[in-house]
């Protein structure tokens, strides 16, 4: 197995998705590849200029298995269209494939409700939808479809429910004590609409097993939270 870092020590491989530098070593001769990388920090800003420098250097891979985001098709967000352009490129690329879509992890709102411990009152826009997943769960999953022939498009990975934030914000306070309080952030637009719609969501694939309630009753540190969401 080969792992494809920019920080050396951190995989078997030191290059960068942006530049192309040292990609073309790590993917030679490689049948499978996972792509999970992403510019969250930009909002996705290099994701296709990161995917095609991928897919130029994988010309010989047997299956491309990339990681993407439940609603990216339904929900008008900057990001989003940036994660579809990546699926529409692997899609036309001649490269065998699997595209799987997860919801939310449990990791990316416990990042946000623990930035918002140290406000006096945090707003929040309570009105929005998640179906939050283990991140574990989806990893796990990933697992399992690298054994499996490519398969285009599979169907999306979702959380066991559906839950508003203050639902979840109340199960964070309940627990952890803080924030001591949160107010509904009213939001306007497309993409808040859409996330109060739950356009995000997949309830009709409610395949994760952990509950939101479990995953905050384990304690995640908020440390771990911000580092995985880096």
């Amino acid at each position: 197995m080969r792992v494809l870092s920019r920080r050396a020590g951190a995989g078997t491989h030191v290059g960068d998705l942006k530049t192309g530098a040292g990609v073309a070593d790590a993917a030679r001769g490689i049948n499978l590849i996972v792509h999970a990388a992403s510019d969250t920090q930009r909002f996705g800003r290099t994701d296709l200029e990161q995917t095609v420098q991928l897919l130029d250097a994988a010309r010989d891979a047997r299956h491309l298995l990339y990681v993407s985001i439940v609603g990216i098709d339904r929900i008008p967000f900057g990001y989003y269209r940036r994660k579809l352009a990546c699926e529409q490129r692997i899609a036309s690329s001649g490269i065998p494939y699997t595209i799987l879509r997860a919801t939310q992890f449990h990791e990316l709102i416990a990042f946000l409700l623990g930035g918002a411990e140290r406000l006096p009152a945090a707003p929040l826009p309570l009105d929005f939808r998640f179906q939050t997943v283990a991140a574990a769960e989806v990893a796990e999953r990933v697992a399992q479809l690298t054994d499996d022939e490519p398969a285009g498009r599979m169907l999306n990975f979702g959380g066991p429910e559906v839950l508003t934030l203050k639902q979840m914000a109340t199960a964070w306070i309940a627990a952890r004590g803080r924030p001591r309080r949160v107010v509904r952030l009213p939001l306007p637009g497309s993409v808040a609409r859409a996330f109060r719609e739950g356009r995000n969501t997949c309830p009709e694939q409610a395949t994760g097993r952990q509950r939101w309630t479990d995953f905050v009753a384990t304690g995640p540190p908020i440390p771990y939270a911000l580092k995985v969401n880096r």
